[in-house]
């Protein structure tokens, strides 16, 4: 389905992405799961540019989640490989031109290389203005809102919704104004979920690695047509 693209006053200022089907992109195919992930990294770097170029503020892509980690362990050490592989080339070009790389999770699973990497992007990219991309690896929302509320506890205080906001991995984002899921599965899948509490939702029967920059604006388009409302009349 073709569509305009979407005035900037109706843009999201914060889409996140999760970034479902790589395997059964493959599977149909008759591949190895690993080349549906390899091909799903092409789309997200696409992605990623269009949103920019479109001019949202800030983009989220749930990469690798505390789940994945009970995959095959071939399949694991297939997507450790594709980040140590690909994250600091993937993210150069959007770093050159002003984008600002932040990752939400807990880095502390990877190996010393890869952390290496993340650190690469996240100090080369620090004084980027023009967007801010946000990737989880190893997330889990759940274990955000228990590390967000362990820090509360030895803070020893009584906290409100904005400084419990600021102790999550995304403290200092604006929340999603828009989630996008691919692949037809209608479940947030352990992903932000204090942080969605009033975000939109689309879902696409789309697998990850076929979503394209035409899609993306017929998304945009369809949430250019909500009304939020957020619980007022």
């Amino acid at each position: 389905m073709k569509s305009d693209k979407v005035e900037n006053t109706s843009l999201p200022t914060h889409i996140a992405f999760i970034m479902d089907g790589n395997g059964r992109w493959a599977s149909k195919r008759l591949l190895p799961r690993k080349l549906g992930h390899k091909e799903g990294v092409k789309t997200m770097r696409k992605i990623i540019s269009e949103c920019v170029k479109s001019g949202i503020k800030v983009i989220s892509l749930f990469a690798f989640s505390t789940e994945n980690r009970n995959r095959p362990k071939d399949e694991v050490a297939a997507l450790m490989q594709l980040i140590r592989d690909n994250i600091y080339d993937m993210l150069k070009e959007l770093i050159d031109e002003g984008v600002k790389v932040v990752f939400m999770g807990d880095l502390s699973y990877f190996d010393d290389d890869i952390r290496k990497s993340l650190d690469r992007v996240i100090s080369e990219s620090a004084d980027g203005k023009k967007a801010i991309v946000n990737i989880g690896l190893n997330y889990g929302s759940r274990d955000e809102i228990v590390r967000a509320v362990n820090e509360c506890v030895r803070a020893g205080k009584e906290v409100d919704a904005n400084e419990f906001a600021s102790r999550l991995y995304t403290g200092g984002l604006p929340d999603p104004d828009l989630i996008v899921r691919t692949s037809g599965e209608y479940r947030l899948s352990n992903f932000m979920l204090y942080q969605a509490a009033y975000s939109e939702m689309v879902v696409t029967d789309t697998l990850w690695p076929d979503f394209d920059e035409e899609e993306l604006h017929s998304v945009l388009a369809v949430y250019a047509k909500r009304s939020r409302r957020f619980g007022k009349v």
